[in-house]
């Protein structure tokens, strides 16, 4: 499943190209699972909408969309207050690219949107777990994540997410009403940057672990999104092309591979039901 470097790094390259473009038209497909708003009325939502930008809200790309009236400038387009949102989760193997009308349509495309430009923006997901939704802001609060963003949380609220929780700090760096938008692979990628082992109880870490957890993960998913997220999956970006993070794992799908830092054979165990990999001699 995309997580959040992928889901900026896709969000980020989505709104480059459509931002202040205008939707003529929405077409989606037959299948029901993607649609958490039913297909006729996100249809009807879009189709004369601008799209006045596009951004990442934990795993989730929010698309702020005002009306689709001419505007006299781009600032004033930019500044206008969004009026609606179509809200896109990829799920596990979802995709949004931005293409042409004329290209090759991928197996599974749920969703196509005709823009004004000429460009149009088309959702792919095989396994249909991923989720299209449109919120009309007239009727209903905007979108928000459950948990804390973990770009910009500080050291002590990070701290008091994990006060007295007995469950592993793996498990609890996966859980999103606490932080959202981390998942299997940057929760063990960050736990082997700070030297924590997945098993240890949340709660009996001390103050300085903590915050050399919080630091590693800012350190690991910025690094992320500059190398376009990792693509171990299906994950590509807004153009299509994969990300290159993964050639640097340090412990994530590397077992029985030699540590990086100490050559010690990575280990694999099960966390919460997720495949887990650190390094026994690095993580204490």
């Amino acid at each position: 499943m995309p997580e959040l470097p992928e889901v900026e790094t896709i969000a980020c390259g989505v709104d480059a190209r459509v931002r202040g473009d205008q939707i003529v038209e929405a077409w989606f497909g037959s299948h029901r699972e993607p649609f958490k708003t039913p297909a006729a009325r996100q249809a009807k939502g879009l189709e004369g909408s601008t799209i006045l930008a596009v951004h990442r809200t934990g795993k989730h790309i929010v698309c702020e969309l005002g009306p689709g009236t001419a505007r006299s400038s781009f600032l004033e387009e930019s500044a206008a207050a969004p009026t609606a949102q179509w809200i896109v989760h990829l799920g596990m193997t979802g995709r949004l690219l931005v293409t042409t009308p004329d290209g090759p349509l991928a197996p599974h495309t749920h969703a196509r949107l005709l823009l004004k430009s000429g460009r149009e923006i088309r959702f792919v997901d095989p396994r249909r777990f991923g989720r299209l939704e449109l919120r009309d802001l007239a009727q209903t609060t905007a979108f928000a994540g459950a948990g804390q963003e973990p770009l910009t949380i500080a050291a002590e609220p990070f701290a008091a997410l994990f006060h007295g929780r007995k469950l592993a700090i793996k498990a609890a760096l996966l859980n999103q009403s606490l932080l959202t938008g981390v998942g299997n692979i940057y929760a063990d990628e960050s736990l082997f940057r700070a030297g924590i082992r997945p098993r240890r109880a949340a709660g009996r870490l001390t103050r300085a672990e903590l915050e050399r957890l919080r630091q590693s993960l800012v350190l690991v998913l910025e690094h992320a999104i500059r190398l376009g997220g990792s693509s171990v999956s299906d994950y590509v970006d807004a153009d299509g092309v994969r990300g290159f993070f993964q050639l640097e794992h340090c412990v994530y799908l590397r077992t029985s591979q030699p540590c990086r830092q100490c050559a010690t054979p990575i280990r694999r165990i099960l966390i919460a039901g997720r495949g887990t990999h650190y390094c026994p001699q690095c993580q204490r």
